[in-house]
């Protein structure tokens, strides 16, 4: 494996009559006797004045026995820092996902490979704009503003690195690396460049490739280099190469499906013969944006759905009162409004064949928490929809349903699409990989209930987690990965779905739960049948 960092141990000779050769010399000699470097194609050692001015105190404090530290920025080499002694057994790198939401930051012993110690943040983006688009409208044509979001967003980095020093004692500050891997727009705003481009046809960004940059030019404090790992295209950023790092798919005989569903919605289909990527609008509905109770998945949003004696009951995260719903619980909570019957497979509640009489002559529902409210863009006191009550005074709202189902249909059509592409079915899928946070919390049989994941063998659907950041470690322990990513962009093929004209035909077909085709998923045509006989035996 090629370093990104390297502590080499020092012996120095001493300067006398017979050996007065500069510093500089003397450092850069050791180094290249060292053996460290011989089978490194990029040996030349570069030393800035800077560090220079600081080693001959350093030596003579030590008795001239020193620790070099080194980064590689890409090209060449660089002494960064000199410590008296043998330090290298504390030798640590950072690698971070940079998400428009949350940044999340490992501290990576390089001796070890291991992780020491994980910590994150929101991203304090947030306060521009919770959607990047409205970000990247604040900062058209307004250089002080991409300054100032430049700025917000290494302060995001600057946290991490306190908060892992008070957990852990070792400065990161000291660290010659931080690899990190997000979305195109997130990469501009962190370079401090125009993202205008990513928005906008014809999608000309101002980098895909950045060069490695000093954590210096960016406001991060640590005493090497930053890398950021290379995007594809607008809408396919560092975050998805950097999964293709951690699952290995393009390695693979079989074909895997990869999607990483958010805002927006990025896919990549293929294996070690071929890889074919795409992106587009998915919606924030899958992450509780949109949604009228929506909330990311914090304290206090209920994650979890199930029907209990006829009744919904909801598991709130931090065991405290319900605040809201996440992406995990909305998909439980339309995956038991339709096994009970409650919607139909448009998503629409079941109100006429659910009401009952009264012994008044009104009518009452039998959905259990049913309402009628007010439409939130309410011309008058009229203009109601339903919704129901899935906790204590928090309602999911008929408009919720629809936005959701548009939103997961956008998901699933943008693989549909693909299979096509390329005359494959599921049934040739190997893996199916769900990235990311909504990924890892959402349960796979309410997800196919819905027509989020396709009806398939459930040990094909992984959920990996945050491909994102693990493959920006495995970028951090191995530099060579970074020609590998190269190459994988090379290899892929890129579909832009906003401009495939029958993309929202077929869309149209999957606006319904779990598919206006029901066949497609047994599974679900079993569960449903099976729970109607079990609500018919209770009733």
């Amino acid at each position: 494996m090629k370093e990104w960092s390297r502590k080499v141990y020092l012996k120095l000779p001493r300067p006398c009559e017979e050996d007065h050769r500069s510093m500089q010399k003397r450092l850069l000699a050791a180094l290249r006797d060292c053996g460290s470097f011989y089978t490194d194609k990029e040996a030349d050692i570069r030393i800035r004045p800077l560090v220079l001015s600081e080693c001959l105190a350093i030596c003579e404090q030590a008795d001239w026995q020193v620790t070099a530290s080194l980064g590689f920025d890409g090209r060449i080499w660089e002494l960064l820092a000199l410590e008296p002694g043998d330090t290298t057994a504390q030798h640590y790198g950072l690698c971070a996902d940079l998400g428009s939401t949350t940044i999340v930051m490992e501290l990576v012993d390089l001796n070890t490979g291991e992780t020491f110690a994980s910590e994150s943040v929101f991203n304090p983006q947030i306060a521009y704009g919770d959607d990047i688009l409205t970000r990247i409208f604040y900062t058209k044509d307004h250089p002080e503003r991409r300054r100032e979001l430049q700025e917000v967003t290494a302060r995001g980095f600057r946290m991490l690195i306190e908060k892992l020093l008070e957990k852990t004692g070792v400065d990161a500050r000291q660290c010659n690396i931080l690899t990190v891997a997000g979305n195109t727009t997130m990469m501009h705003f962190l370079l401090g460049l125009d993202a205008f481009g990513v928005f906008q046809s014809p999608y000309a960004v101002q980098t895909l490739e950045p060069e490695v940059c000093r954590g210096a030019e960016l406001g991060i404090p640590v005493q090497g280099f930053v890398y950021l790992c290379p995007a594809m295209e607008n809408y396919l950023g560092g975050d998805i190469i950097s999964g293709m790092l951690a699952t290995g798919i393009p390695d693979r005989e079989e074909i895997s499906v990869f999607l990483d569903v958010g805002t927006n919605g990025e896919l990549v289909v293929g294996n070690q013969e071929f890889l074919l990527a795409g992106a587009g609008a998915a919606g924030p509905a899958l992450e509780g944006g949109s949604v009228r109770t929506g909330m990311r998945a914090e304290n206090g949003a209920v994650d979890r759905v199930i029907t209990e004696h006829g009744r919904l009951k909801v598991h709130v995260i931090g065991e405290t009162e319900a605040k809201g719903i996440c992406g995990s619980g909305i998909v439980d909570l339309l995956a038991e409004l339709y096994l009970n019957g409650w919607i139909d497979l448009r998503g629409r509640f079941q109100v006429a064949e659910n009401q009952m009489e009264k012994e008044d002559g009104g009518k009452q529902f039998r959905i259990p928490g049913l309402r009628k409210c007010q439409k939130v863009d309410a011309a008058s006191e009229n203009d109601v929809e339903y919704a129901i009550e899935y906790a204590p005074g928090l309602c999911f709202y008929q408009s919720d349903i629809d936005e959701f189902i548009r939103t997961k249909a956008a998901a699933m059509t943008m693989v549909e699409y693909m299979m096509n592409l390329i005359g494959l079915t599921m049934e040739d899928v190997g893996r199916f990989y769900v990235a990311g946070a909504f990924g890892t919390h959402i349960d796979k049989e309410s997800a196919v209930t819905i027509g989020m994941y396709p009806d398939i063998d459930r040990d094909k659907i992984i959920s990996p987690g945050n491909t994102s950041l693990q493959g920006a470690r495995k970028l951090l322990l191995d530099r060579g990965l970074r020609e590998k990513a190269e190459e994988n962009i090379e290899r892929m093929q890129y579909v832009q779905f906003g401009a495939v004209e029958e993309f929202l035909e077929i869309m149209r077909a999957a606006q319904a739960i779990p598919h206006t085709d029901l066949q497609r998923f047994p599974t679900v045509e079993r569960r449903l049948l099976e729970r109607q006989k079990k609500i018919e035996k209770n009733s």
